[in-house]
């Protein structure tokens, strides 16, 4: 029910026999469930001290990452991580780029990186 599954007919189904593969979901579902998934990503990471301690864009930059490839592998990035613990933003957008996440997203890595190195919204 809380996953997709097949229903008797092997149509992808999710919640309460909602057809996937027929119906989808509307705009306003999409967005619902974005807000959650943000709100989800948001709460893990104030579960760090160096998250909380970012200004609101730099904290976005984080997020923006973290949703795109998980709290898990970002938290791989331990060299970025200790140049914000040290607020050496240079350097944590250096260790950004410096990944196989900055070649596999391209434009993405540069923009974030550039948020988190200059504290401005882009």
């Amino acid at each position: 029910m809380l996953k997709p599954y097949r229903c008797s007919e092997g149509k992808l189904t999710i919640g309460v026999g909602r057809n996937l593969d027929d119906n989808g979901i509307s705009e306003a579902e999409a967005l619902h469930l974005l807000d959650n998934d943000i709100a989800a990503v948001r709460a893990e990471g104030m579960r760090h001290d160096w998250f909380r301690k970012l200004d609101p864009v730099r904290k976005d930059a984080i997020l923006n990452m973290a949703f795109n490839m998980g709290w898990p592998r970002l938290l791989g990035f331990r060299q970025m991580i200790a140049a914000i613990e040290r607020m050496d933003y240079e350097a944590a957008a250096r260790e950004a780029l410096a990944s196989r996440w900055a070649d596999q997203v391209g434009n993405r890595a540069r923009e974030v990186s550039e948020q988190l190195r200059a504290g401005i919204e882009r």
